[in-house]
């Protein structure tokens, strides 16, 4: 119905002849990047990951025809065109430099966070740049399907001027253990996607202001528990960001209503939806307009979701870069403005005010 309607949920692939190279074989990569790299056609040609047997394991899974011992030797083969990384980013780092040093490798798709700090980011940003290499982070909330419709709206000016927006999580993540090594959790960890869909919704905003909470229910030590920014953009829009991300007592016997909500509001109408990550199910979304729909709610619906199906998106905006030689969608430049983004929402929860993001340095 979604695309009855004249909107496009997912891409059309319209590249996928590059070589792809996966480092990691955990849960990101081994449910999301390969099934959707699968049903895409797109061809993986080698796998690696910390530990050889788990890269193994997973090559069995998908086809995958070759294994490397180290995620170096990976990214040393020749016949490697696009390294994919799913990788913690205190080690990220390095394996992009070493890729970045490889004449056979074009692209470079990393996770996010890029870094661990906006200062990494911003020298890998050069160090790509200077090396003539594309490299893109994978934001793929932007290709969430909901998320997707829902920008086709608003440019298509059907809820006229935007007033206010808001993204509300109360869900559970699977933490991956590495984390609990690192002193900042949900803001770079969660929250990076909902501030860089905003970014992608509305533009750099002028401003943030984000709380925080430690979080009792939460089982390691960690600095920001519970987080909640406030933005506000040139336009006007005010848009908050809510990520609470442990969601009730985690006990046997308890009922959890884990979800992650948002609503537009604009002049002319509104648009109202759900991610459907936590439970497995599609993302939805709703939207009425006095200018197109009558006032009446219109729900376009697909059978895609954002995990697995949005990483098509991802791995194709990256694909078709390398084959036309333009900037991918998810620039490792436009990155770094989320990751200053992020870095506000820090300094604003250490000196307790509002960040003007003029305040971050991007170069």
């Amino acid at each position: 119905m979604g695309a009855a309607l004249g909107f496009e949920p997912d891409v059309t692939v319209r590249t996928k002849s590059h070589r792809i190279g996966c480092i990691g074989a955990g849960m990101i990569m081994a449910e999301c990047h390969l099934a959707a790299y699968k049903e895409a056609g797109f061809p993986v040609a080698a796998i690696a990951s910390r530990t050889e047997a788990n890269a193994r394991k997973v090559a069995d899974r998908w086809g995958i025809p070759t294994v490397h011992a180290t995620p170096e030797a990976l990214i040393e083969d020749a016949t490697v065109e696009i390294i994919d990384l799913a990788f913690p980013p205190d080690q990220q780092p390095a394996l992009i430099r070493h890729a970045l040093r490889q004449p056979h490798v074009k692209a470079i798709l990393a996770q996010k966070p890029l870094a661990l700090s906006l200062d990494e980011a911003r020298k890998l940003r050069d160090e790509a740049k200077a090396a003539g290499k594309i490299l893109s982070v994978n934001q793929n909330m932007r290709y969430d399907q909901s998320m997707r419709v829902l920008k086709q709206i608003i440019d298509s000016g059907a809820l006229g001027e935007i007033v206010f927006a808001q993204i509300d999580m109360h869900a559970i993540p699977h933490w991956q253990g590495f984390l609990e090594d690192y002193d900042r959790l949900t803001l770079a960890n969660m929250s990076v996607h909902h501030l860089d869909v905003l970014r992608f919704l509305f533009g750099d905003p002028d401003e943030i202001t984000t709380l925080t909470r430690k979080d009792p229910r939460t089982s390691f030590a960690h600095s920001d528990g519970i987080t909640v920014s406030t933005l506000r953009f040139p336009s006007g829009v005010l848009a908050l960001s809510l990520e609470d991300v442990w969601s009730g007592p985690r006990r046997e016997g308890y009922k959890d209503d884990q979800h992650i909500g948002w609503r537009v509001e604009g002049t002319e109408g509104t648009a109202r939806g759900t991610i459907g990550w936590p439970t497995g199910a599609a993302s939805t979304l709703s939207y009425a307009s006095a200018k197109t729909t009558g006032g009446e709610w219109v729900t376009p619906t697909w059978e895609t979701m954002w995990f697995p199906h949005a990483f098509i998106g991802v791995m194709e905006q990256l694909q078709h870069a390398v084959a036309t030689g333009t900037e991918p969608a998810l620039s490792v430049a436009d990155n770094v403005r989320t990751m200053a983004l992020v870095e506000a929402g820090y300094r604003s929860i250490a000196e307790g005010r509002t960040v003007r993001l003029s305040e971050i340095p991007l170069h």
